[in-house]
């Protein structure tokens, strides 16, 4: 299902992603050293239960994944890329940790998602991957306009993290969004530009670049939700979520103020 969001629906898409760009803003404050990933749960659940919102996790249940997901935030840690269920775990100085948010306001999604290095410890390669990554959603929501195709985004992305040297997996990408959080179209994040569907105002697309440092083969924990690399490489992951307007992309998932 694609859908084309009427200009109320664009409005509360609007709402829907300040609040997804706020929580994740909160929660990078929050992840020092020393803090459980449950916590940051926790701390996402009141947000989200505070502002009106449901989670678009709890229940969420596809065929890639173990059953429901059961929790609120998706939290990966170094090798972990996607999926990441928070489990038991105190964060250390120099983890490379991925946060990943779908919230639902006023029957409207919206997802995004941001890798930062906890503490002080922070290794060169790991800063310039996770650059890497949001060079990458920024070209893709360059390239993002009326009459743009698919594929125009799909290769703006992946010239940019091909460019920087890593591989790209096209098992897991970005999708349309609105009434619900995962939609058509697929957005991969390496294609043909000119190919594909024909981006139209209105359209919502949460776009998300995501790379391993030395593979493009990923691995699923015995939880069966979290995806690592394969060789245990570190990883990260920039995702927007974006509408189509006259003039070209807005990023609605941004923190406000």
């Amino acid at each position: 299902m694609i859908e084309i969001l009427n200009s109320d629906e664009l409005g509360r898409a609007r709402e829907t992603g300040a609040l997804v760009g706020g929580i994740l803003h909160s929660l990078k404050e929050r992840a020092v050293v020393g803090v459980n990933l449950l916590d940051l749960d926790r701390w996402a659940k009141e947000m989200i239960e505070d502002a009106g919102a449901e989670s678009c996790y709890v229940d969420y249940a596809p065929s890639f994944g173990r059953g429901p997901f059961g929790h609120h935030i998706c939290t990966a840690v170094n090798d972990a890329v996607l999926h990441g269920m928070p489990h038991d775990y105190a964060l250390a100085d120099g983890d490379l940790l991925t946060l990943d948010l779908a919230v639902s306001l006023r029957g409207i999604a919206a997802d995004a998602a941001i890798s930062f290095v906890v503490g002080r410890a922070a290794s060169p390669d790991d800063l310039a991957m996770i650059e890497a990554t949001e060079r990458a959603l920024a070209a893709g929501i360059a390239a993002a306009r009326p009459g743009a195709r698919i594929g125009d985004l799909s290769r703006a992305i992946g010239t940019v993290l091909r460019g920087a040297g890593y591989s790209v997996n096209l098992e897991f990408g970005g999708h349309g969004i609105g009434s619900t959080m995962h939609q058509d179209p697929h957005v991969a994040n390496d294609g043909r530009p000119g190919r594909g569907y024909i981006l139209r105002p209105g359209l919502l697309l949460a776009l998300e670049p995501w790379v391993m440092a030395d593979t493009d083969r990923l691995v699923t924990d015995d939880d069966g939700w979290t995806l690592r690399s394969a060789t245990g490489c570190r990883t990260a992951h920039a995702e927007h979520t974006i509408a189509i307007t006259e003039s070209g992309a807005e990023v609605l998932t941004l923190p406000r103020g």
